[in-house]
């Protein structure tokens, strides 16, 4: 169990830095990572990709929270905008792990894995957007329902929803640096009700000991405390390097977690 945790703890640096370097694609290695790493920890193996998606889930939830709490001190969290989205993302979340738990492992490999080809073409081809200081404050029932769509996508494929909430809200006018801020503090909402999902519906006794349901308790412990701490690094070394050439080396690398999830399956 030691040699574990150490692993899970490696992870979430790894995980952390990721986050912070780009932003997005850390909870796809996660789950990526994850659903290879417990079945050697003794989650049985048909059960793994769930754990994986459970796991990677909580753990997002104290990353997520420590990324808001760090951009809510420079202002760019949009409370207002966070408030519209949280009840559907919540709702999405539960309903999105509630459909997950009842899929073939297998089936949720081939979904992540082309979750994963999606958000490497997004990162390839996404361009970065002007916008003024006078960033509008998206609310009202279209961005709640958007958040349905983000909290069950997000609960399937095992991310706090970064990639989808983050181009919403610059394509609704709002500053890059706001959208990453607030799509951080949506990202807790979805992160705790997927979670929860994931601990209620699974069957009675779907993991061995140290779970909650699906979540696996060490490895989704570990890999947040880590992450938490990695972050800032992440931060640090997104401002010294070229941001393409880190989106395209790291586009490339999702596309071969991709590839071996589905080898994998």
């Amino acid at each position: 169990m030691v040699a574990a945790v150490v692993m899970f703890v490696l992870l979430g640096v790894v995980a952390g830095i990721l986050a912070g370097l780009l932003g997005v694609g850390g909870g796809l290695v996660l789950v990526a990572a994850l659903a290879w790493l417990l079945p050697t920890v003794g989650v049985p193996v048909e059960a793994a990709m769930h754990a994986a998606l459970a796991s990677s889930l909580a753990s997002i939830v104290l990353t997520a929270a420590a990324s808001a709490r760090a951009h809510a001190r420079r202002g760019s969290v949009l409370w207002s905008t966070v408030k519209w989205m949280v009840p559907g993302l919540v709702l999405g979340g539960w309903l999105g792990s509630g459909v997950a738990v009842r899929i073939d492992g297998d089936v949720l490999r081939g979904l992540v894995a082309a979750y994963c080809l999606i958000a490497a073409a997004q990162l390839l081809f996404s361009r970065p957007r002007d916008a003024g200081s006078a960033s509008p404050v998206p609310q009202g029932p279209a961005i709640s329902a958007a958040g349905v769509g983000i909290g069950a996508v997000s609960a399937v494929v095992g991310i706090g929803g970064g990639s989808m909430t983050v181009p919403l809200l610059v394509w609704r006018g709002v500053a890059p640096v706001r959208a990453v801020g607030t799509s951080s503090a949506c990202g807790v909402a979805i992160g705790l009700s997927s979670a929860l999902g994931y601990a209620l519906h699974a069957p009675a006794g779907a993991l061995p000991d140290h779970a909650l349901g699906y979540v696996y308790l060490p490895a989704a412990i570990a890999v947040a405390a880590a992450s938490v701490f990695a972050a800032p690094y992440g931060t640090r070394l997104a401002h010294r390097l070229s941001g393409p050439t880190l989106k395209r080396v790291f586009a490339g690398f999702l596309v071969c977690v991709a590839i071996a999830l589905w080898m994998g399956s």
